[in-house]
């Protein structure tokens, strides 16, 4: 529900002004949302000012394209769903993530000694910022948006068993990481006990 101060009092009521082209009402949308979708933004291309890029370009995609919203499902959630193509449309165009790296010393499983982890979100997303460009996309449009790797196959112009092979590798990756981040941890906890 949009906020009483941003002008409108429902949803609805934002959503007609946008579809009248109404800058005050382009505007609130952007207030209420531009933060949220910056997130997402900056979780497939790590470069803020290229997020920045991309978002203005999705929000310039949602005015464009407002009439073809029915109001049927979430509004943000259809808001998003534009964040995320814009995203995978930067990288398809720079060719960043079709660049596939070997991990010799990944694990080929996981460990699940490190699944219990307390993580606060943002140590993830810094765990997530080291992943190669195309294991991060997968790993986020898999684990974060919720596609299947049938969609995310068709989405990124990839194989099913490309998809699944990037998210085993991100998540092997993400795993070494984690352990990596926990040595650190215990060693600069043992760093700090008194003698």
């Amino acid at each position: 529900m949009i906020r009483r101060l941003l002008g409108y009092s429902t949803e609805t009521q934002l959503i007609a002004a946008l579809q009248r082209a109404d800058s005050r009402a382009q505007k609130a949308l952007f207030e209420r949302y531009s933060s949220k979708m910056l997130g997402i933004c900056v979780r497939y291309v790590s470069n803020r000012y290229e997020a920045e890029e991309i978002l203005m370009d999705g929000f310039m995609r949602v005015f464009d394209r407002i009439n073809q919203y029915k109001n049927e499902g979430s509004f943000e959630g259809w808001i998003r769903r534009i964040m995320v193509n814009e995203s995978l449309m930067y990288l398809r165009r720079n060719k960043q993530w079709r660049a596939e790296i070997t991990l010799d010393d990944a694990p080929p499983e996981a460990d699940p000694v490190y699944a219990d982890q307390d993580l606060v979100a943002d140590d993830l997303l810094n765990l997530l910022e080291q992943l190669p460009t195309g294991y991060k996309t997968v790993f986020n449009l898999y684990a974060i948006e919720g596609y299947s790797h049938a969609e995310i196959a068709e989405l990124m112009g990839i194989t099913e068993s490309t998809s699944k092979s990037q998210l085993h590798r991100a998540r092997a990756l993400l795993q070494r990481l984690l352990a990596q981040t926990e040595v650190k941890k215990k060693w600069i906890s043992y760093e700090q006990t008194p003698y």
